[in-house]
């Protein structure tokens, strides 16, 4: 019963928000804006405006998947630079040592070492002399094996740098590809939202939380919180629920990572990245962290949503999240179950 109550709160709370937002509701008279042109209802637009939105979600995780990989290829391509530059310096080294060592040779007049007995006049300081010069030999030819050695590790990180250039030039072909899809979607959206008049616009914006509080109570109906045990955050979710609680207000920027403003994805990672820890960029890659039940689910746990995994919000407990909804909104609260729930993953697991 009093996981229900909880629920019930949280719903209300919900609920009061939409109707304290909305313009035509504060006056306390039925609000009546002028339907769009076009031979479309205000219910058709915000459909067609919310799915090019998700069009531009879908296209945004692309981009920062791709500039995440961009991230590590260059990353990679570094690291495999200093190991050039230190292979090439001790090469260097090696030739100056192979160098000495042929002079040297040199100096001993170069005769075999039969001859060198013939004409020495002391046999034991040849025969020392000889072990000393098949050691000098031994140590030349290491030397030159390691010479063969640092000059084929040379190559393979050439090999290794070409391939990485290949895969950094194909990410960049992607992320133009998806910040075009993305900028076209939205100036769509923006487009269709500005032939609207304030009251439509204003309208479209109850139609919005309306569509939110319908399927935030529909799955609470469902009985999806039944049995919901209201686990408490553990020390790191605690700090992840903070950091994102504290970006309320801050503007949805696809591509956005803070401090100013934040995607979805962009805000869950910096959350737990400011809880100390590293989760991946992309709502589709934080699809792979471990997953848990929704009646296990705990404040910072993350909940992923729709099929393809586009979007993803910050469960803070009593059946709500806080998330980056969309260009044109602000970060903000909303129900867990306001959207189509494809799994909830524990980065903390």
């Amino acid at each position: 019963m009093r996981k229900r109550r909880r629920g019930s709160i949280a719903l209300t709370l919900l609920c009061a928000t939409a109707l304290l937002a909305s313009p035509g509701l504060l006056a306390g008279t039925a609000f009546a804006a002028p339907e769009p042109q076009q031979g479309k209802s205000l219910e058709q637009v915000r459909e067609e405006i919310e799915d090019l939105y998700r069009q531009a979600g879908t296209a945004t995780d692309a981009f920062n998947l791709a500039e995440s990989e961009t991230r590590t290829q260059s990353a990679k391509i570094v690291e495999i630079a200093n190991l050039v530059v230190a292979g090439q310096d001790r090469i260097t080294s090696l030739k100056g040592r192979a160098g000495a060592a042929a002079r040297a040779q040199y100096r001993s007049g170069g005769l075999p070492p039969g001859a060198q007995l013939a004409l020495s006049n002391n046999p034991t300081q040849f025969l020392d002399g000889s072990d000393r010069l098949r050691q000098g030999e031994k140590a030349t030819s290491d030397l030159l094996s390691e010479l063969n050695r640092t000059q084929s590790d040379l190559q393979q990180y050439a090999m290794d740098a070409t391939a990485h250039w290949e895969k950094l030039e194909a990410n960049r072909v992607k992320q133009e590809a998806s910040k075009k899809q993305v900028e076209e979607k939205i100036k769509a959206a923006e487009e269709l939202e500005s032939k609207l008049e304030a009251e439509q616009k204003a309208r479209l914006l109850q139609l919005e939380q309306e569509a939110q509080y319908k399927a935030q109570a529909a799955w609470l109906s469902s009985g999806a919180m039944n049995g919901v045990t209201g686990a408490a955050a553990s020390e790191a979710g605690k700090r992840a629920v903070q950091f994102a609680t504290a970006q309320i207000g801050k503007p949805y920027v696809w591509g956005a990572e803070g401090p100013g403003s934040y995607d979805c994805s962009g805000l869950t990672s910096q959350a737990w990245l400011a809880a100390g820890k590293r989760i991946p960029r992309t709502s589709q890659e934080q699809l792979r962290l471990p997953k848990v039940a929704i009646k296990d689910m705990r404040p910072g746990d993350l909940i992923i949503y729709f099929d393809d995994a586009t979007h993803v919000g910050m469960y803070i407990g009593d059946g709500a999240i806080v998330h980056a909804p969309r260009p044109g909104r602000n970060v903000t609260l909303t129900g867990a179950g306001s959207m189509p729930i494809k799994a909830v993953v524990r980065p903390d697991a």
